[in-house]
């Protein structure tokens, strides 16, 4: 019924009948009369095959018709399989979500950002929950920057009568970037390391920095380690 379907979108042979046409092919295009693309399609065994009407004159393709409806289905089939279904996955949190079930929803949607649909996150106020919707905006803006990486944020947290939603769509590739935690991470471990090369240097060594000597760079180590602490934590 499909192929039937798709047999009426174009006229073929003694069904074209207009005064001349444009004969498209390998080679380039020329405007002939009807006739005598129609005693050309004759003479190499193939279809006059209109696949423009509208245009002036209308655009034909010497080709066997059955080949020509089978490249058209082809096509429409490869289209389709290319066409990507963006679902809407929705996350529940509670004004109180503990961090156990936080970080599970927030696995969650990391793989649907990863497999390109987008994410609905709300926080469901119940009864006089209602009070704590500072704390429930606060819990979606962590969500937000946690898939930071994966997902870019649609619009800010918005409270719509018991429910505060916060919308994320996929990044695209090549658009991910570090979240604030990973720089932060990064940024403490290249002063830890700097801090570490700097008091492991020989004494008098003149790329020593005068900004306190050894017992500053110390402390700058123990700093630069406590920032990296708190960054894993």
């Amino acid at each position: 019924m499909k192929n039937d379907k798709l047999k009426q979108q174009y006229r073929i042979n003694e069904q074209i009948r207009v005064r001349e046409v444009r004969i498209v092919g390998d080679n380039g295009s020329t405007v002939v009369p009807t006739r005598d693309a129609l005693n050309m399609a004759h003479d190499q065994g193939v279809d006059l095959v209109e696949i423009s009407p509208n245009a002036n004159p209308p655009v034909c393709r010497l080709i066997d018709y059955s080949k020509f409806l089978y490249q058209q289905k082809k096509r429409q089939k490869e289209m389709k399989a290319k066409q990507v279904k963006v679902e809407v996955k929705e996350i529940r949190f509670g004004p109180q979500t503990d961090e156990h079930d936080y970080q599970f929803k927030l696995k969650h949607a990391k793989e649907f950002l990863s497999e390109g649909n987008k994410v609905r996150a709300y926080v469901f106020f119940r009864g006089r929950s209602i009070l704590f919707k500072e704390q429930g905006e606060v819990l979606l803006l962590r969500f937000a920057n946690d898939l930071e990486e994966v997902g870019k944020v649609e619009g800010m947290p918005s409270l719509e009568g018991k429910k505060m939603f916060l919308y994320l769509a996929p990044k695209k590739a090549g658009e991910k970037k570090k979240s604030q935690q990973a720089r932060d991470r990064e940024a403490a471990e290249a002063e830890a390391k700097e801090a570490k090369k700097v008091a492991q240097a020989p004494e008098g060594d003149t790329e020593v920095p005068a900004n306190g000597g050894l017992f500053a760079n110390a402390k700058i180590s123990a700093d630069a380690l406590k920032k990296l602490q708190e960054a894993e934590e």
